[in-house]
């Protein structure tokens, strides 16, 4: 009995000292993020503006714009588990970035009146880094953990015992004496939000409780995003000048609030701080966006597309040659968008710039070269078919 207990102390005490280590490589990871991509990159911050965009995020269900279909689920699976006092099942959202999924999940444990503590898939390298979390956390709390499918495999052999059972294996000592010993966790609720929903393994993903994707968003609701983030911000916006900014936002709510604050910055440097249309035309042109809310590295790819590889096919790698960008960042930034326009495809060949994307570039100026492969005429069904 005493060497259990003592085995249990030894345990405890490794688990807080590895706590002390992670939240200080958390600081300096922090201290150390890279620049923005792109005003209209949805994963990236300007340096200076966090604040601001987190006064801009929803703070109830209520308030939350959008996603009509989640927002009904999530309301009877929190009220549920509020009425039972129990700690919400795990949540799981998927979906490209900027649409919400880190305000959903603080929207969570504020529903639930709970605390919320945040992490991401690569900040959690070792086992000892998540058991850390875990044992820190306190009854229904809520765990986030963004970009999940990035979790090293050691540290979700941990995490699938501690969703499932609520508790935690700390193997103690090495070698043929070693042995296994169970600590018991405070039941809490897991939100993993995810860009990449088929990365995750079936193991992790089966023990989600639900699972949502996050769509785009329309216009409708984007304009009245705008309104919204205007009235926080003290601006006045014409209501046509908020809908120019919402067509302008990729269906993506985080990057209509960093247009709407770019736009309210030339307002108020070159007009009288009102925003209307022809504010926000003016801004657009001097960030060099066009109507359909495309910046200068969307119209790169798909004129490097058009020009260099004859409308495609062209691979994901030759194009992150090309533009001196990563295929990951391609991938997950810029091509969403463009598919969703109907600007590019994606073959097993490689991407191919649609009809509509080479009919755009030719109205912006560019040169649009025939393209290197045409479509293969089909013959309608009922060509051959005998008269009467």
């Amino acid at each position: 009995m005493k060497l259990m207990r003592s085995g249990h102390r030894g345990a405890i005490s490794s688990l807080r000292r590895t706590s002390v280590r992670f939240h200080a490589k958390l600081l300096d990871s922090a201290a150390m993020t890279d620049d923005a991509l792109s005003l209209l990159a949805a994963g990236a911050s300007e340096p200076g503006d966090l604040a601001v965009e987190g006064s801009l995020r929803p703070r109830t269900l209520d308030e939350y714009i959008g996603q009509r279909e989640v927002k009904a689920s999530l309301d009877v699976l929190l009220q549920a588990a509020r009425g039972r006092g129990e700690a919400a099942d795990h949540v799981l959202l998927y979906g490209p970035p900027g649409l919400g999924k880190t305000t959903l999940a603080t929207i969570i444990a504020r529903e639930l009146g709970v605390n919320v503590r945040y992490t991401s898939g690569p900040a959690v390298e070792r086992a000892g880094d998540l058991a850390a979390i875990l044992t820190a956390l306190d009854e229904r709390d809520v765990l986030f953990i963004d970009e999940i499918h990035r979790l090293n495999r050691a540290v979700e052999e941990i995490l699938y015992p501690a969703m499932e059972d609520f508790a935690l294996d700390v193997m103690i000592g090495k070698g043929p004496s070693a042995r296994s010993l169970r600590l018991s966790l405070k039941p809490f609720t897991v939100v993993g939000a995810t860009t990449r929903a088929g990365r995750i393994s079936g193991p992790l993903r089966d023990r989600f409780g639900m699972t949502y994707r996050l769509d785009f968003y329309g216009e409708d609701d984007l304009t009245s995003i705008v309104e919204r983030s205007a009235r926080i911000l003290g601006v006045e916006v014409d209501a046509d000048a908020a809908r120019l900014i919402a067509k302008r936002g990729r269906g993506t709510p985080r990057i209509v609030n960093r247009l709407l604050r770019r736009v309210r910055d030339h307002a108020e440097v070159h007009g009288d701080g009102r925003i209307h249309v022809q504010a926000v035309a003016e801004a657009m042109t001097i960030l060099d966006i066009d109507d359909l809310g495309l910046d200068t590295t969307d119209r790169k790819l798909l004129a490097a597309i058009v020009q260099k590889f004859g409308s495609g096919p062209v691979g994901v790698q030759a194009l992150a040659a090309v533009l001196a960008e990563e295929a990951d960042t391609i991938e997950d930034v810029y091509e969403p968008y463009l598919l969703r326009l109907g600007f590019l495809d994606r073959t097993p060949q490689g991407r191919i710039a649609t009809e509509p994307a080479r009919q755009h570039l030719a109205a912006l100026g560019f040169d649009v070269p025939a393209p290197r492969r045409a479509e293969p005429e089909m013959p309608a069904l009922w060509d051959d078919l005998p008269a009467g």
